[in-house]
């Protein structure tokens, strides 16, 4: 049986997580920007406080290729030193787009062109049966395979990557401008 759990709830028209056992917030609680409650962990209550912000923000990338992998990495920094330069969250970007993708990987020359390479040998050809245009439908499943979000963890406006890591948008039906949602979860 574990120590904790976690439970998710409406309350008053808002999305709340609760881990633990929880008091039943009063109705001045629910008011307040901050949430008061009771976690349970090992048997130990403790009191904390939760207080969130959520931003959203639009990005446009365009692209010059049919195919190529672009480093968004400073772009995506850039704008959290802009905005939240003293904060510590996730950052959500998520690609509103059905051919292209986003994810981290690693740019050492050539790399790219790697990825790129990799990515074409995945996709089997098939006779498609896409009705707006067939062609395009091996850019669509490697979209899907790829993945059109990422979720990062950043401290201080710096997201915290890996020593080689770098945010990358994968442009699968190029030349285009692309647009990005960011999406910024700070915990003060």
């Amino acid at each position: 049986m574990p120590h904790f759990t976690l439970r998710r709830k409406i309350d008053r028209g808002r999305f709340v997580e609760i881990l633990g056992r929880t008091r039943p917030f009063s109705h001045a609680e629910t008011k307040m920007p901050t949430l008061r409650q009771h976690l349970v962990i090992k048997g130990c209550t403790k009191v904390c406080s939760i207080q969130q912000r959520k931003i959203m923000q639009k990005i446009a990338i365009k692209t010059c290729k049919k195919r190529e992998i672009l480093d968004i990495t400073d772009t995506v920094e850039a704008l959290l030193r802009k905005n939240h330069s003293q904060a510590t969250g996730i950052v959500n970007l998520f690609i509103l787009h059905t051919t292209a993708a986003l994810t981290t990987a690693d740019l050492d020359p050539g790399t790219d062109l790697d990825m790129l390479d990799a990515f074409e040998a995945m996709i089997p050809q098939l006779r498609y049966r896409h009705p707006h245009n067939p062609a395009h439908v091996p850019d669509h499943i490697l979209s899907s395979l790829i993945g059109t979000s990422v979720a990062l963890p950043f401290e201080r406006g710096q997201i915290l990557l890996g020593t080689w890591q770098r945010i990358v948008l994968i442009e699968l039906d190029g030349p285009r401008e692309r647009n990005l949602v960011v999406t910024v979860t700070t915990a003060q």
